[in-house]
């Protein structure tokens, strides 16, 4: 009988991970015994994804906010710099901006509006309209803002994010004065020391400050980029794909993942006889259309993975297919032919009306969304999972 189900994602259940666990020893063995316990057939070319919040766990990869402070000092020794284009998140920024306001006299604090990098709102494009301001151009003041648009909570937070941060800051013993622009050169009437804190803008933003006479140009990927005070690190992303831990620290994005995933395809190797794909996953890539909040605040979706997952799909549209090449086929006639265009595809689609209307996307990023979905981000417990018939198509 032919095969009926297509593609499957499974949340696996894991013990709860800590510092200098085994984590790749651990998803192998959750892997297989959850295919034991469900009596379900590892497969080759399955896909096996691990959320990045357990392997920087089990890597000790934590931060104080002492010690993001002892860096900020170090990296700005004038007390003074520009903060701008910082996520509004309490997850994601708030204890890094409380380590930066530890490490400096002053800030200055620019947001971009009507909403920050990875869209959540200070205020809707209606208002703005309504209140006929430029976003493109037009700069305010914390005064102006307030009159303007008056004390506006999150949607989904509740938090007035322009008082949160400036509480914070102030409680570390800093000055803070905020102002609200979309272009990175206004900074530059206020400090000439900048601190970037957009994620995936921020090569431009830096280029474009450097390039204007600014005098330091750091981005949050330029602090903790190594051991600070005996603080975790990330060479290659410094603070960006942080998270809150406690009130005090933040758990980093992982360090030296691929050697973990390439171990962990070994050890299911070994205990199934199947070569799977192995993947870190942090966000998925995708966007929530009600409360237009684009999940990625992560610097990338998969920091590492198995050689299998490089590349984009290669995909025919079968309802093109079906409506253009063989509109007067139905049935089997119709499956048979169908099928045939797919085991004659070419190996790249790219431009050909066969393939239009298909994701482009790298396939981590694509997996990485539907990990990140799979296994949500609160009381699950299913940092693995564990995904089947991704690569299959109509033929297999």
């Amino acid at each position: 009988m032919e095969r009926l189900i297509g593609t499957v994602s499974r949340g696996v259940r894991a013990p709860i991970i800590r510092n200098g666990d085994d984590i790749a020893q651990i998803v192998a063995d959750s892997v297989l015994a959850a295919a034991a316990s469900e009596n379900i057939e590892i497969r080759d070319r399955d896909v096996i994804a691990v959320t990045e919040a357990v392997v920087a766990r089990a890597g000790g990869n934590y931060a104080s906010v002492d010690q993001i402070s002892a860096d900020i000092r170090a990296k700005f020794p004038e007390g003074t710099a520009g903060v701008i284009f910082p996520i509004l998140s309490r997850n994601r920024f708030a204890m890094c901006l409380k380590g930066i306001a530890g490490g400096l006299k002053k800030i200055y604090l620019m947001l971009s509006y009507p909403s920050d990098e990875v869209g959540n709102h200070l205020i809707d494009l209606d208002a703005i309209d309504a209140a006929g301001v430029n976003p493109y151009s037009d700069v305010l003041d914390e005064a102006k803002y307030r009159e303007l648009f008056g004390y506006r909570l999150h949607t989904f937070t509740g938090v007035d994010y322009i008082e949160y941060y400036k509480e914070l800051i102030r409680n570390c013993g800093c000055e803070v004065e905020v102002i609200f622009a979309n272009d990175c050169h206004t900074i530059l009437n206020y400090t000439k020391h900048v601190l970037c804190c957009d994620i995936h803008t921020r090569a431009r933003t830096k280029r474009l400050l450097k390039a204007s006479g600014a005098e330091t140009v750091l981005g949050l990927d330029d602090i903790l980029t190594a051991p600070v005070d005996g603080s975790g690190y990330n060479e290659n992303y410094g603070l960006l794909g942080s998270n809150k831990a406690t009130e005090e620290s933040v758990k980093l994005f992982p360090r030296d993942c691929q050697p973990i995933v390439e171990r962990i395809q070994a050890l299911v190797k070994e205990g199934s006889g199947k070569t799977v794909e192995v993947m870190v996953y942090g966000d998925g890539a995708f966007k929530d259309p009600v409360g237009k909040i684009w999940e990625l605040a992560d610097p990338v979706v998969s920091p590492a993975y198995t050689a299998g997952l490089e590349g984009q799909p290669n995909e025919i549209k079968l309802k093109y297919l079906a409506d253009n090449d063989f509109a007067d086929l139905k049935g089997d006639e119709l499956k048979a032919a169908i099928s045939d265009s797919i085991r004659n595809k070419q190996s790249d689609l790219t431009g050909q009306m066969a393939s239009q209307g298909t994701t482009p996307r790298r396939l981590t990023d694509l997996i990485g969304s539907l990990s990140d979905l799979t296994s949500g981000s609160g009381d699950k417990g299913t940092p693995i999972v564990w995904i089947q018939g991704y690569f299959d198509n109509y033929t297999v």
